[in-house]
C-alpha cells in the first residue's frame, strides 16, 4: 500500500470513530449516501417532502432539530454541481454534547469506494455500516492445519486470522491390540483415517463455502508429512474447492496455534498480501532492537528527535494510535508547556495544571493530531511510512509495548 493512501485508510477509520461517538436525543441525526447515478433535483425533492413530513412530529425539539437538519442538508446541496465518482456522504445533525445541550454538526466523506445505493436515514447514531464495509480487507484465504489425530479450519480474512472448527479423530495409534492380525488392524486404521479425512473435508467445505467467491483467493493446506498429501491427493475438498488449493506447508501443530503458523509459513505466497507487508517490517524494527544495532527507536519523543534530523529511514505507525500534541499557556504569558495524549473520539482532555511561574490555570491554546505531525515531518524528510494494523501480534505489540509508534533508523544517532 503507498503512504497516500495507508495515509488516507488512516484518516478515513479515524473520522468514522467519530462519528461513531456522535449521539443524538431521538431519531434526529441524518444519514445521506448520494451515488454518482442519483439526480441531484430528486434528492432535493425528497429532503423537501421529508421538511414537510417533519412538521407532524409531536416533541417540539425534535422537529426543529430534524427540520434544522434537513434545512443545513438542502443548503449545503445548493453548492454541490456534480456528485464526485464515488459519490458523497452527509452527516448532518443536532449532536448531544452533555450538560442538556445539542450542537447541530455536519460532515461530509467522500467514500473511497463507490457508493452502489441511495439512502436517506433518520435515528439517534449515525448509519455507517456501508462505510465500515469499505475499511474491510476483502482478499481471503482458507486455513487447514491437520495431521491423524485432530485438524483446524479457520479463515485469514485481510490481516485477521480466525479459527472456525477443530476437529479429533478416532484413529488407533500404530499399536496394534492383542488379538487381532496385523492386515485386519491395518485395514482398520486406514478406515479411520480416510473417514477422518472425509470429515475434515466436509467441515473445510462448510466455512470456505460461505465466503464471496469474489473474495476468496484460495487455500492453504498445512501439517506434517505426509498426512497434508494424503488429504490432497484423495481430494476430500469439495471439487471448486480442490482446484483453489494454493500449496500444502509445513507446520508442528494442528490447532488453533497451528494457522497462525501456517499463515508464516506461507509467506512467500502471500507476499502481496498487506499483511504480510506489515509482518516483516515489524519483523525488521524486531531484529534492530533486539541486536543493539542503535538502529531501532520507539516511543514519540525518541522517535521525534530521530525524524527531526532525518535520520528515519521508515516510520511505523499503528493503525489505532489516536494522540493528540496539545500546548499550553498561562494567559499572563508567562508559560508555554506541550504534551501528548492519547485519546477515545470525542473525548475533551480532563486537564487542571496551574502555571509554575503565576498560579494560575493553564489553557489550551493548540491541538495537533500527532499520526497527522509526524507523518508532515517524514514527508519532508523523505521518510517513508507505514501503518500497522492490530489484527496481528506483533502489530498489537506495536501499539500496547510500544505505544504505536516506532521507527527503523538509516543510523545509529545515539538518541
Amino acid at each position: 500500500m503507498s503512504e497516500q493512501s495507508a495515509h488516507s485508510k488512516y484518516e478515513f477509520k479515524k473520522h468514522l470513530e467519530e462519528l461513531r461517538s456522535k449521539k443524538g436525543r431521538g431519531t434526529e441525526l441524518i444519514s445521506l449516501y448520494i451515488p454518482t447515478t442519483k439526480q441531484l433535483s430528486d434528492v432535493t425533492s425528497q429532503l423537501k417532502t421529508e421538511h414537510g413530513q417533519a412538521s407532524n412530529i409531536k416533541s417540539k425539539v425534535t422537529k426543529d432539530n430534524v427540520q434544522g437538519a434537513l434545512d443545513s442538508l438542502l443548503s449545503r446541496l445548493r453548492y454541490v454541481e456534480e456528485v464526485p465518482e464515488n459519490g458523497i456522504v452527509f452527516f448532518t445533525g443536532a449532536v448531544d454534547i452533555g450538560a442538556n445541550k445539542t450542537n447541530m454538526e455536519t460532515t461530509i466523506i467522500e467514500p473511497p469506494q463507490p457508493i452502489v445505493t441511495y439512502r436517506y436515514h433518520c435515528d439517534s447514531s449515525f448509519f455507517l455500516e456501508p462505510l465500515e464495509e469499505m475499511l474491510r480487507d476483502v482478499k481471503t484465504f482458507g486455513l487447514l492445519v491437520l495431521d491423524r489425530r485432530e485438524a483446524t479450519v479457520g479463515l485469514l480474512v485481510g490481516k485477521h486470522i480466525e479459527s472456525y472448527r477443530h476437529l479429533t479423530s478416532a484413529v488407533p495409534g500404530k499399536q496394534r491390540k492383542g488379538g487381532q492380525s496385523a492386515h485386519r488392524f491395518q485395514q482398520l486404521r486406514l478406515i479411520a483415517i480416510h473417514d477422518f479425512y472425509k470429515r475434515i473435508g466436509d467441515a473445510a467445505s462448510d466455512v470456505f463455502l460461505t465466503v464471496d467467491h469474489k473474495d476468496f483467493e484460495g487455500v492453504l493446506i498445512g501439517g506434517p508429512s505426509p498426512t497434508k498429501e494424503e488429504f490432497e491427493s484423495g481430494e476430500f475438498l469439495h471439487h471448486e474447492l480442490q482446484r483453489k488449493i494454493l500449496g500444502l506447508f509445513d507446520t508442528a501443530y494442528t490447532d488453533e496455534s497451528g494457522l497462525s503458523e501456517l499463515v508464516n509459513a506461507a509467506s512467500d505466497r502471500l507476499a502481496d498480501i498487506d499483511l504480510m507487508v506489515e509482518k516483516k517490517l515489524m519483523q525488521r524494527f524486531m531484529e534492530e532492537l533486539v541486536s543493539d544495532s542503535g538502529k531501532a527507536a520507539y516511543g514519540e519523543a525518541q522517535v521525534r528527535q530521530n525524524l527531526s534530523i532525518g535520520a528515519v529511514e521508515i516510520l511505523l505507525i499503528s493503525e489505532d494510535l489516536r494522540a493528540e500534541r496539545l500546548t499550553f499557556q498561562c494567559s499572563n504569558g508567562d508559560y508555554e508547556n506541550k504534551i501528548s495524549r492519547n485519546f477515545r473520539p470525542g473525548e475533551e482532555p480532563d486537564f487542571s495544571e496551574q502555571c509554575p511561574e503565576c498560579g494560575t490555570n493553564l489553557e489550551i491554546v493548540e491541538r495537533v493530531d500527532v499520526v497527522d505531525e509526524l507523518s508532515e515531518l517524514a514527508d519532508q524528510m523523505g521518510t517513508e511510512v507505514e501503518f500497522i494494523s492490530t489484527d496481528f501480534d506483533e502489530g498489537s505489540q506495536l501499539l500496547n509495548a510500544f505505544g504505536g509508534i516506532v521507527a527503523v533508523l538509516r543510523f545509529n544517532t545515539g538518541v
